[in-house]
Formats: structure tokens, sequence, C-alpha cells
């Protein structure tokens, strides 16, 4: 029990210890501007899935710009409802850290103008704690991700035991036109012998009757 417990810690600690979001910088149309970044110990794909599905849920769409997926003029009650224009990138950690991603969040009122905390402090704290608030939707996104995946393992170990089943009906069939085949020929054999025998007794007495 206290192994489940100091694990369960661990795993705890680890988690909080990614989900702590941070200043940063980014390149956006080859200039350098303010962001703030996080790391989630899950893949990108998904995170990015998990980011889709909660600005779809505010009436958002995303388009990629510059590497950039974008969603326009968003709501959110993170942001106090003022509408922005979020630009999301969502990158593996490293070649070795291909599990855990690095999500790089910039604000923007518009017109690619960028919030930093220099300019609105209260905005990066809001875009700050909007992805450490993030894990619960990428949980929940994994867990979707899981549930399809296994889904889809599912149909496929279905299909092939049908797939198995139709074969094992098709052997039987051959099998009992075989062994009817084989009786058939066993039949025939008899019948052929028979005759052979016959036709090798006529020449026999054919044969006797030769002048001597």
């Amino acid at each position: 029990m206290r192994k489940v417990i100091i694990l369960l810690v661990v795993s705890f600690l680890s988690t909080a210890s990614f989900a702590q979001a941070r200043l940063t910088t980014t390149e956006f149309a080859k200039n350098a501007q303010p962001a703030v970044e996080i790391d989630i110990p899950f893949a990108p794909k998904t995170v990015e899935s998990a980011i889709e599905d909660k600005m779809q849920k505010s009436g958002s769409k995303g388009k990629e710009i510059k590497g950039f997926i974008v969603y326009r003029t968003v709501s959110l009650t993170d942001f106090k409802n003022v509408p922005y224009d979020l630009y999301f990138k969502t990158e593996r950690k490293s070649r070795k850290e291909k599990e855990n991603s690095i999500v790089t969040l910039m604000v923007s009122p518009g017109l690619e103008k960028f919030i930093g905390d220099t300019t609105n402090a209260a905005v990066i704290e809001q875009a700050k704690l909007f992805l450490s608030n993030l894990m619960p939707s990428i949980q929940a996104a994994d867990l979707e991700l899981q549930i399809n995946d296994q889904d889809e393992a599912s149909k496929k170990a279905e299909k092939k035991y049908n797939n198995l089943v139709e074969d094992g009906i098709d052997l039987v069939k051959k099998k009992e036109k075989l062994e009817n085949d084989i009786a058939e020929n066993i039949k025939k054999q008899a019948d052929q012998k028979a005759d052979m025998e016959k036709q090798k007794q006529i020449l026999t007495t054919l044969k006797g009757k030769r002048k001597q």
C-alpha cells in the first residue's frame, strides 16, 4: 500500500512539474514574438486533439498560418471573455521524448500584434493559467484516442475472426467434397478393376483359341 501511495505521489509530482507554463519568445514571420509555453507529458497528436476540441466547443475553427494553428476572435472565460486571436504550436519535446510535447501559445488582439508581459501582464498570466489548466482536456482526449484505437483494434480482430470462420466453413465444404471424391474414386477403381479383369479374361480366352 505504501509503495502504491509513493508511486501516485511521484506520478502527481511528475505531472505537476510538466504543467507549469512559462514566458518565452518564439519565431513568427521571421521575427521574435512574446509567447508562453508549457511541457505536456502527452504526445503532440493527443495535445493537438485536445486543443482543437476545446476551441471547437468555443465555436472557433483553426487555420494553419506560418507553422501555427490560429483560432480567430476566441472568447473564453480563461481570458475574461475578451476576444483574442490564439496562436498554437505543438511540437514533440525532443527526439528521445516523442511522447512529451511543448505547447507554445501567442495571444493577439488582432493584426498579428502579440501581447507580452510588458504590454499586458494580466493577459500573459491568463495565457499561462490557460495552458496549465489544459491537462484535464488532454487526459480526456488521450482516453478518447485510446478508445478509438482500441475500437479499431477490436474491429480488426473481429474481422479477422469472421474471415477465419468463413475460411473454416469453406474448408469443411472442401473436406466433404474431397471425401466424396475419394469415395467415388475408390468405387471407380473397384469398377475399373472388375472391367480390367474381365478384359484380361476375354484376352486369355481368345488367345486359347489360337491354332496350335
